[in-house]
């Protein structure tokens, strides 16, 4: 528990929070301190699991009248790990996971506990998207508060492009709207610049068409082609179409180092494949995993290469 922290105040935010407050005492305290990255190893005083925004008013009130450190975790990916800190108070929103389309305006409602593929799979009934990231498990709150780069960039920009409003509570608790109306200065700020200008309950996205299908994937060549191959990926990204949208990694695939372009499609069928065969002339493919599939396979194709608590990283390529 926090030293200074009279265990009566600790009472009462567990009173009035309609979720869960957990501290170490809890037998699943050491499973859910945990975060995405498995190199992040540290300890909360108290882990603060918010079911609604009032929970979320309570919670920074606690930290503010008792001194205590915050850190807000909103889909736990946290590849930093500054979701979490030593002796803190987390302000979980993972329980949070209100999702609403509104398919006529395309426009979408999402609480900040909600994750991409959750986003996804509402919003691809009715043949809409938000421009996510490249991995299904990551949330909605860290991606578009990042900036979120992803899939649909060429076509439809950033994740924080398609912001339209969010709901924030303030460090004094206060609730607030921003927009490009309503406190536009800290709409501005919101849009890919971090998550320390307040905590963001709700997002509103806008939506645009996509689908049914896309063509994704990667194509990966020879480890020791990388200087042409990365030289062809540099000449052909200045010209690139915006329905596609390619990254160039370094990698282990199979344990080998390879070189992998990734993809991502979204134009006209009829020039598909014009459009992606550049990415195949560029060195010795080892794997040519480019096909045509839906865009919920193309968001989870990534997952399994980075697993949840992943211990530590690949060694480097030498």
């Amino acid at each position: 528990m926090i030293p200074q922290v009279q265990p009566r105040a600790v009472r009462l935010l567990r009173e009035r929070l309609h979720g869960r407050l957990i501290s170490p005492e809890d037998a699943d305290y050491n499973t859910v301190r945990r975060v995405w990255n498995g190199r992040i190893d540290r300890r909360p005083a108290l882990l603060a699991f918010c079911a609604n925004e009032a929970d979320v008013v309570a919670a920074v009130q606690f930290a503010r009248e008792n001194a205590v450190l915050l850190a807000v975790r909103g889909g736990g990916h946290s590849c930093a790990g500054t979701a979490v800190f030593d002796n803190a108070l987390v302000i979980d929103l993972s329980l949070m996971k209100t999702i609403e389309v509104d398919a006529a305006n395309r426009r979408a409602l999402a609480q900040a506990g909600v994750l991409w593929r959750e986003l996804d799979r509402a919003t691809q009934a009715f043949g809409l998207a938000v421009p996510g990231g490249t991995d299904s498990e990551v949330g909605i709150a860290g991606l578009t508060l990042g900036g979120g780069n992803g899939w649909l960039m060429g076509l439809h920009g950033a994740t924080c492009d398609n912001l339209l409003t969010a709901n924030v509570v303030m460090a004094d608790g206060s609730k607030v709207v921003a927009n490009s109306v309503e406190n536009a200065d800290l709409f501005w700020a919101l849009r890919g610049g971090g998550g320390n200008f307040g905590i963001v309950t709700s997002f509103q996205f806008r939506l645009h068409p996509i689908g049914p299908t896309v063509i994704g994937g990667a194509v990966m060549y020879e480890y020791e082609d990388a200087p042409n191959v990365l030289r062809h990926f540099r000449d052909f990204s200045i010209s690139t179409p915006d329905a596609l949208t390619v990254y160039a990694c370094l990698i282990y695939d199979c344990d080998r180092p390879v070189v992998a372009i990734a993809a991502c499609y979204a134009g006209l069928a009829d020039r598909a494949e014009a459009t992606i065969a550049p990415l195949r002339q560029w060195g010795r493919i080892v794997a040519d995993q480019l096909r045509r599939m839906p865009y919920l396979e193309l968001q989870s194709l990534f997952d399994a290469a980075r697993p949840m608590g992943r211990p530590a990283l690949c060694a480097p390529i030498s």
